[in-house]
């Protein structure tokens, strides 16, 4: 009788338990609504535990390995997340051992809003890109989501009617950057729902389709534009200083009406054979097309690097272009050696071919005195010898005229 007493006053107790079991099971049901066009559940189990099963209104189950293609699934130890595109309205349901503290979170109508790209691009530019997902219209911020997102951009080469070509026909991806809402590069504050990317456009000038996605499977819906990349409108070239005493330079040369006059400006970093970093900065003036940066000579023997920052207004659009000059090195030592070297040998040069003209030239004066000297000799000899010859016909004629008077004098009988 006593333990029929104690099991009727228990049978409150078992009723309860067993109707928080339900509940526990019924929080992990979620219901969509019809007007629902896309929807995200982030799932937060017990770490050692498998993924969870999502159950559909009919019943269908959907498993991590096995699902249909409106469906991606990402999982990790301790958390799934499954995004849905127009999932069937009606009561939803996670099976698998969800945390009684975190349960089920559902994203519904979610929309990535992105910036425009500008529709000419230069190659090797390095261009601010920014994406929003929104909820409702407001800043999505549910960073179990937001940081397991990973927002690609990816580049196609545009082909006309994609779609018609067999899979191995179309263009590969290539993929230029991935967004981050870190606080870090270009994004301004960490955690907002804004997210940025320093979009590195480094590939060949063309026509070309560019796709924003989620890489693992996330978000599945993606944003298209068409944009063009042009040759980059400048160069920057590095002049290394002959000497110790003398300047290293970066030249920048502009395409000719490419970017507004006077806009260029550069940052350039030069890093010495200890790790010491050196910035020189230089702008150009308001006519001015190009720009020449000079670097201080480190002197030292050793391996130099320099790198930096390009920047300009482009002249068609006024839009503001930011360049990302890559790290180059280059060697002191080797090349301040030779240019010595070569230095000595062009003295030496100079001075034997020095020698050799002021040698050829006395030789000249020289062969100039001498033929001098024998024409004034040749032309005394000639005169001597025409005085001699005068001196003997005049003398030969005299006598003769003498005898021929002789002649005409007859003596007296």
């Amino acid at each position: 009788m006593r333990w029929l007493l104690l099991l009727v006053m228990l049978l409150p107790v078992l009723s309860w338990a067993k109707d928080s079991t339900a509940m526990s099971w019924l929080d992990n049901r979620f219901r969509v609504d019809p007007t629902v066009e896309q929807v995200s559940f982030v799932v937060k189990r017990e770490v050692d535990s498998r993924s969870v099963v999502l159950v559909r209104p009919d019943g269908v189950k959907y498993y991590s390995w096995r699902h249909p293609e409106n469906v991606s699934w990402y999982d990790e130890p301790g958390m799934d997340i499954i995004s849905i595109e127009k999932p069937m309205p009606g009561p939803w349901q996670a099976v698998g051992k969800v945390t009684p503290t975190n349960q089920v979170t559902v994203l519904s109508d979610l929309k990535l809003e992105v910036a425009n790209l500008p529709s000419r691009l230069y190659q090797s530019e390095t261009l601010k890109f920014t994406a929003r997902l929104t909820q409702g219209g407001k800043l999505l911020t549910a960073h179990d989501f937001l940081d397991r997102l990973k927002l690609s951009v990816v580049f196609y080469e545009f082909v006309e009617d994609v779609e018609s070509l067999p899979k191995e026909a179309r263009p590969g991806p290539i993929v230029l950057g991935e967004f981050a809402d870190d606080g870090l590069d270009f994004d301004e504050v960490p955690g907002d729902g804004v997210f940025t990317v320093a979009l590195p456009i480094d590939i060949m000038p063309g026509k070309y389709r560019v796709k924003l996605n989620s890489g693992n499977g996330i978000f599945l819906r993606t944003v298209e534009q068409q944009v063009l990349i042009y040759p980059p409108p400048m160069t920057a070239s590095f002049i290394q200083g002959r000497g110790a005493n003398e300047s290293h330079q970066v030249v920048v040369e502009t395409e000719e009406g490419a970017l507004l006059p006077g806009s260029l400006a550069a940052h350039i970093e030069q890093e010495d054979t200890e790790g010491k970093v050196i910035i020189s900065q230089q702008h150009a003036l308001t006519d001015e097309d190009g720009l020449k940066v000079r670097l201080p000579n480190g002197k030292l023997p050793g391996s130099y690097a320099w790198s930096g920052w390009l920047y300009a207004t482009d002249n068609f659009n006024n839009r503001e272009l930011i360049f990302k000059l890559p790290k180059n090195h280059f060697a002191v030592m080797a090349e301040l050696q030779l240019d010595r070297n070569l230095e000595e040998f062009r003295a030496q040069q100079e001075a034997k071919a020095k020698r050799a003209e002021m040698q050829r030239l006395e030789e000249e004066k020289q062969a100039a005195r001498t033929k001098a000297l024998k024409v004034i000799l040749v032309v005394n000899l000639l005169i001597v010898v025409l005085v001699v010859a005068i001196s003997f016909l005049w003398r030969k004629r005299k006598l003769k005229k003498v005898l021929e008077d002789k002649s005409l004098v007859v003596p007296a009988p």
